[in-house]
């Protein structure tokens, strides 16, 4: 009986890789702040699907990506470009703005 249950186990895993966080199919947007404002501003993305943002700073001052709903703060210093990345995201929006420039207009991911 035991060697019949290895068999199985020992197949389940060859038939069925486990599937590696790297692996899975991830989606890639870009922000670029220029101008005193993110563009997009708003950006759509599929729910459920782990997540790369580029943000480029094209400003000559340095601003900060930030982002309460989606926990994440970064510093990104004019001309520098920076990769952060995120879990898959539940549907819903999820609000960023600099946090150094008040009158900076908010963007928004929205997760559907």
């Amino acid at each position: 009986m035991n060697r019949r249950l290895t068999l199985l186990i020992v197949s389940l895993f060859i038939n069925n890789p486990v599937v590696r966080a790297e692996d899975k199919p991830s989606e890639s947007i870009e922000i670029t702040y220029v101008q005193r404002r993110f563009s997009p501003e708003m950006i759509n993305v599929s729910a459920g699907v782990p997540l790369t943002v580029k943000v480029v700073n094209g400003s000559k001052e340095r601003i900060e990506f930030e982002s309460f709903k989606l926990n994440r703060e970064k510093v990104v210093e004019p001309g520098q470009t920076l990769v952060v990345r995120l879990p898959a995201l539940r549907p819903g929006s999820y609000d960023f703005f600099d946090d150094f420039h008040a009158d900076v207009p908010e963007g928004a991911i929205v997760a559907r």
